[in-house]
């Protein structure tokens, strides 16, 4: 069974470019990962390959890992994190007083908090869990 790695992939089109071990570029859709995660780019994955309309495509593609160097590279520096964590318990420590006062945010505030935080938990969290 073809090896290789993840060459890029797009989280909302669901689908990328995979690149076997053997040079060759070949096309992924999201559907084809067994594992149902989203593929990163650098991740090392096992795959079937059968010829498309356009060309390779993968089949029940398996992912086999990530290398914690590519995922700690993409990093911010700790220096950056840092004032973005404080500026965020602030944003937080204003929600809470306006919930402790009965007030909720109204739904675009919600949806800009909830993206804040989801954008930092991405940053924190670089590399793949189980």
């Amino acid at each position: 069974m073809p090896s290789g790695v993840v060459k890029w992939y797009d989280l909302e089109k669901k689908f990328g470019f995979l690149t076997s071990d053997d040079g060759d570029d070949v096309f992924v859709h999201g559907t084809s990962v067994t594992s149902g995660q989203p593929l990163k780019p650098g991740q090392r994955v096992e795959f079937s390959v059968a010829d498309g309309k356009r060309g390779l495509q993968a089949l029940a593609v398996t992912v086999l890992d990530t290398p914690p160097s590519v995922a700690k590279a993409k990093r911010k520096p700790a220096d950056d994190m840092a004032i973005i964590i404080e500026d965020v318990i602030k944003l937080l420590d204003g929600v809470g007083n306006n919930l402790r006062h009965g007030k909720y945010p109204n739904d675009a505030a919600s949806a800009k908090i909830a993206a804040v935080l989801r954008a930092v938990a991405s940053d924190l969290d670089v590399l793949t869990r189980p």
